[in-house]
């Protein structure tokens, strides 16, 4: 895992839309690093990251897949999110652990829905980014369009540090706007490209956006702001050497065009992410909570530190068990220690960790700042849960969690099918805490909620694979209320003669309507003692008996506040009069 120092350590989320080519570029990335032997597609169904049968089933990502790999000394952790809004909790999860992001913009549409949402991530957790123009060698394609797109809608601080040669099928390599070199490719997907220099027909447009570039970047570098000012000619070691700063502090986010499956400036990336994104050392400390107060402290990206990880996902893996994935911020941790939930309060024996690959994954022995792994059968830990050692009580704050926007009330087909039912909604709710599932008395319904359409009939699906429960669909009933819009008042008698003392009760009540979501409050407001206090309950269940069943449609009424004004009067004589 490269030369495992915290400085040579780069974490990476790939976020765009839905179909932009994320998984198409981790690909590449693998292959071009060695990691794998030759680049699946995701129409073959054989890429590294998308492994799950229901990705292979929809030809699209849904999990975050972590890729771990070397690239010139570089352990590079990339993350491969979904690009569909119904998984968008699988895409802001990892962004909250990495320290630099791809966001892909697809040449041929722009930018889109979701690429907004990808961005609004990258600006809400401050990630150094960059952009990839991809599939810049489709019919339609427009690096420049796709560019300016970006620049009007997302930031103008958006810059190309390559410059595409050629254009729809004709696209075969790109050009450096700081050294002019370009790097022409054969297209037909091996990595080898031959060096040359600026095409005659883009000496213009390169030397216009090494300017831009130029004028951006010195920002990151006073010194060089000055002799910038001061008109002296900036060498090209000057300009890189602050385009490392200028992209850490967020002040440019490059630009790159290419094409992923032909594999065309793939290599270009690569190199960006070596030598422009930061390593855990260069990002400012995390804030995390002091114990149980509200006091925060500043958990500073310190190897020497106490060890301090966060989980951002769990997967259960068929053959391994539940697989925790982290993400270390301070320190580092050795398998024979064990790891301690500040979270739940509970300490957990640790067998290994695991740098993965898709679904496959290599065992270590310890960890250290800036790594991102999985741990196998951490039983109590959950998604936002900080891991620590025995002693340490700081908490990262928790991973915030989408509200659920679509509902189907779900019944098992059989009575072997509903036996284990509720082992498999236990284990599916602990992999996705995005879904719930809740039992509905009002209506009696079983209700699954989710992000939408499709995250439940992934989810559905899941269980009847894994779990062999059928169950059935529907949509689920409407626990409709009743209430009141206005004060109203009401009377209520009981009369009884059975021979010997009579059974006589008249109850008062006055109705007023309360706030939505209140209820139903009950106030006694019998004054003077003329009634005994066990008649009072009496009354009060009476009242609330009859609110389960309201007067326009036999729902329940709810949101009222009934005060016993008038008289009660129950049993024998005398009779108790009162106000």
């Amino acid at each position: 895992m490269g030369t495992r120092k915290p400085e040579d350590i780069r974490t990476v989320a790939l976020v765009s839309h839905g179909g932009a080519g994320k998984t198409s570029l981790s690909e590449a990335m693998l292959f071009n690093s060695g990691s794998i032997a030759r680049m699946g597609k995701v129409d073959d169904k054989n890429t590294v990251s998308d492994f799950d049968q229901e990705e292979h089933k929809r030809s699209i990502s849904i999990n975050s897949s972590l890729c771990t790999f070397s690239y010139k000394d570089k352990t590079i952790h990339l993350i491969d999110t979904p690009g569909f809004s119904d998984f968008y909790f699988e895409q802001r999860a990892p962004m909250r652990v990495v320290d630099s992001a791809i966001v892909a913009i697809n040449a041929t549409a722009g930018v889109e829905v979701q690429t907004r949402k990808a961005w609004d991530f990258a600006e809400e957790f401050q990630v150094a980014t960059m952009f990839y123009v991809s599939k810049v060698d489709k019919e339609h394609a427009d690096f420049y369009a796709a560019l300016s797109d970006v620049q009007a809608s997302l930031s103008g601080k958006a810059l190309p540090l390559m410059l595409p040669i050629g254009k729809e099928a004709s696209f075969k390599g790109v050009v450096n706007v700081i050294d002019g070199k370009s790097y022409i490719y054969k297209g037909d997907g091996t990595k080898d490209f031959a060096l040359g220099g600026i095409p005659d027909d883009m000496n213009d447009a390169v030397r216009k956006a090494r300017n831009e570039l130029i004028e951006r970047v010195v920002e990151a570098d006073d010194d060089l702001m000055m002799r910038y000012l001061d008109g002296e000619e900036l060498s090209n070691e000057d300009i890189e050497g602050a385009l490392r700063k200028a992209v850490i502090a967020r002040i440019v986010f490059p630009v790159i065009p290419g094409a992923s499956v032909p594999n065309i400036g793939v290599m270009q990336i690569m190199d960006a992410i070596a030598e422009c994104f930061p390593s855990p050392l260069d990002v400012p400390p995390r804030a995390a909570a002091k114990g149980e107060s509200e006091e925060t402290v500043d958990i500073a990206p310190d190897i020497n530190a106490p060890f301090m990880s966060l989980c951002f996902k769990v997967m259960v893996d068929p053959y391994v068990g539940r697989l925790s994935f982290i993400r270390v911020f301070s320190g580092q941790l050795t398998s024979d220690h064990p790891i301690y939930n500040v979270s739940k309060g509970v300490e957990e024996r640790v067998s290994s960790f695991r740098f993965m690959r898709g679904k496959e994954g290599t065992e270590s022995k310890e960890i250290i700042l800036g790594d991102i792994v999985a741990i196998p059968k951490l039983d109590s830990t959950t998604v936002g849960d900080t891991l620590s050692v025995k002693g340490q009580e700081n908490r990262f704050p928790e991973i915030r969690l989408p509200k659920p926007v679509y509902s189907l009330a779900v019944f098992p087909k059989s009575r072997a099918d509903e036996d284990k039912l509720g082992n498999a909604i236990r284990k599916i709710l602990e992999e996705d805490k995005t879904l719930k599932f809740a039992k509905y008395a009002d209506t009696g319904d079983s209700i699954l909620s989710g992000m939408g359409d499709m995250h439940l009939d992934i989810a559905l699906s899941r269980i009847k694979d894994r779990y062999k429960v059928d169950l059935e669909t529907k949509v689920p009933k409407v626990a409709y209320r009743e209430t009141i819009k206005k004060t109203a008042k009401a009377q209520g008698k009981y009369k009884k003669q059975t021979g010997g003392r009579g059974q006589y009760g008249d109850v008062h009540f006055e109705l007023s309507p309360r706030e939505r979501g209140s209820g139903i409050t009950f106030e006694d407001k019998v004054v003077g003692g003329v009634v005994p206090k066990n008649f009072i309950p009496a009354a009060e269940k009476g009242l609330r008996e009859s609110a389960m069943k309201g007067v326009l449609a036999g729902y329940p009424a709810v949101d009222f506040t009934p005060y016993s004004t008038a008289r009660i009067m129950m049993s024998t004589a005398p009779r108790w009069r009162l106000r």
